[in-house]
Order: structure tokens, then C-alpha cells, then sequence
């Protein structure tokens, strides 16, 4: 079974974080919701608390097939580990996957130079050497990146598409009811 790890810290956006966990669970994901705050139970960026399943310091020595960071906040840069967990992430050219304003944290990294990408609108001087779209969602190479809460389900489909196929993709989006 596919596992994917999805990065929760306060400031999170909910719908960026709930739907594609929603999604890739129907589609037989294995997702993990790992809490970078210390503790289990996370604040959103409008005040919903959501319970994470893991801590940072227990599932960062687990071995995903991707790593997803939902937006409503740049503070994952701030992180004292994170950011070199991402790089170690992208060295071994495992999936990464961000909505909203998280690109930034590819961007500033390092790792969008020459890759297309997409974030919220006026978050593109974060996208350092990226060439910016205006697609919903944006997959070059191994990173994939989305505009914002209205894009949760179409990026949530894609990541589905690229860890599962295109058929269980477009089976969960019939179930959904998404186009």
C-alpha cells in the first residue's frame, strides 16, 4: 500500500489538509497526518483543531512515498528539521507535494528552479526559479503544486493519479462527484 505523509503545523489550512487526506484514503492511501507543533492535536488556520496521527520526531525515520504540505501558512520554514527533511526528501527524488502558500517552502528551498509551478496568487516571488502557471494544479518532475482551497480536490486526484493510476483516480472522482 502507497504512504503518504501530511504535514500539519498551526496555521494550517483545513481544507488543503482534510480533503486530500479524504480523497487518497478512498483511493487506498495510506495517510499519515504528522504534527510538526509537538503535539498531537493541531490548530487551523481558522481555529478547527484537528488530531494528528503521529508526531514529526516519530514518523520522520519512516520511509513514504510522498509528502504533502497543505498552505494557510509558511511557518513549516520555520520548523528547526523540517526544511532538511523536505531536501532529504527531494535528494532521493521522492514525490512532494504543496498547495497554497506552501510552495514557498519548495521555493525557498531551492528545489523549483527550472520546474513549473503554481501557488496562491501573490506568493509568486517564493517560487524562486520556478516558471509560475496559472493551472489548478502543476506536476513537473516529482514536485506537484496547487493554487489554493478551491484546487483541494482536483490537486488531491492528481496526487491519487500519480500514486495509485489514472483508474483509481477517476473512480474516487465518480464516488466524489468530482468532474
Amino acid at each position: 500500500m502507497a504512504k503518504i505523509a501530511l504535514f500539519l503545523i498551526d496555521g494550517f489550512e483545513e481544507t488543503e489538509a482534510i480533503t486530500p487526506t479524504d480523497i487518497l484514503r478512498r483511493g487506498n492511501v495510506e495517510v499519515t497526518m504528522v504534527s510538526l507543533n509537538g503535539k498531537l492535536h493541531v490548530k487551523s488556520k481558522n481555529g478547527i483543531m484537528v488530531q494528528a496521527d503521529a508526531l514529526f520526531e516519530m514518523a520522520q525515520n519512516e520511509d513514504f512515498d510522498m509528502i504533502v504540505i497543505p498552505g494557510g501558512t509558511i511557518t513549516y520554514l520555520d520548523h528547526p528539521s523540517f526544511p532538511q527533511y523536505v531536501e532529504k526528501y527531494a535528494q532521493a527524488g521522492k514525490r512532494l507535494a504543496a498547495i497554497c502558500a506552501a510552495p514557498a517552502v519548495f521555493g525557498k528551498l531551492g528545489l523549483l528552479k527550472g520546474k513549473t509551478a503554481v501557488c496562491y496568487p501573490g506568493m509568486e516571488s517564493w517560487l524562486s526559479g520556478a516558471r509560475i502557471s496559472c493551472e489548478k494544479v502543476v506536476t513537473d518532475g516529482n514536485i506537484t503544486t496547487s493554487r489554493g482551497p478551491g484546487t483541494a480536490i482536483p490537486f488531491a486526484l492528481r496526487l491519487l493519479s500519480l500514486i495509485q493510476g489514472e483508474e483509481v483516480a477517476k473512480k474516487v472522482a465518480a464516488d466524489f462527484l468530482a468532474d
